[in-house]
């Protein structure tokens, strides 16, 4: 499946019934960046914002923003990017609090150990780490407490320690 964004951003795909298999679309520093235009634009395909799309937003915001920054821009841009494809963000779908600060601790945690690496290779060991995994919040998380309404609502701390090590 190829779908065109902008005469600059094609997303590649080799599934073409779920999208998910898009890292191809971040080899290099301009597909990232075209990446992130569409993301902020509202212009990506929905079946293109993957997990791993996720990850490299927060990766993109993290080495341009303080954490704090981040997690303000991740939230706001998240939600508006929901609304555009038509995603409720609600108490059972849509933007997850707890989810986007536990993973931009990671991804920070992530940041700070490759620093002074290009950002396409920073990408290709983030989406190899551990994080990569959709299922990494379940090593601090229960599956209850972290898909809550609360959770998702607001923050709620892990039930086991983060570890370094895990980023």
């Amino acid at each position: 499946m190829t779908v065109k964004l902008r005469r600059s951003y094609t997303v590649h795909s080799n599934r073409a019934d779920d999208g998910k298999n898009l890292e191809n679309m971040f080899n290099t520093a301009e597909e990232i960046q075209a990446f992130i235009a569409a993301f902020e634009q509202c212009t990506l395909p929905k079946p293109s914002w993957t997990h791993h799309a996720h990850l490299v937003a927060a990766l993109w915001y993290l080495t341009h923003h303080s954490e704090e920054e981040a997690l303000e821009i991740m939230r706001r841009r998240i939600r508006a990017y929901n609304e555009a494809v038509g995603t409720e963000n609600s108490d059972g779908s849509g933007y997850h609090e707890t989810l986007t600060r536990l993973f931009l601790q990671g991804i920070s945690l992530h940041v700070a150990k490759h620093q002074g690496v290009a950002l396409p290779d920073s990408v290709t060991a983030l989406l190899a780490s551990p994080l990569g995994k959709r299922e990494w919040p379940l090593r601090f998380y229960s599956r209850e407490r972290l898909f809550s309404v609360e959770a998702r609502r607001h923050w709620v701390a892990p039930e086991k320690p983060v570890e370094e090590a895990s980023a």
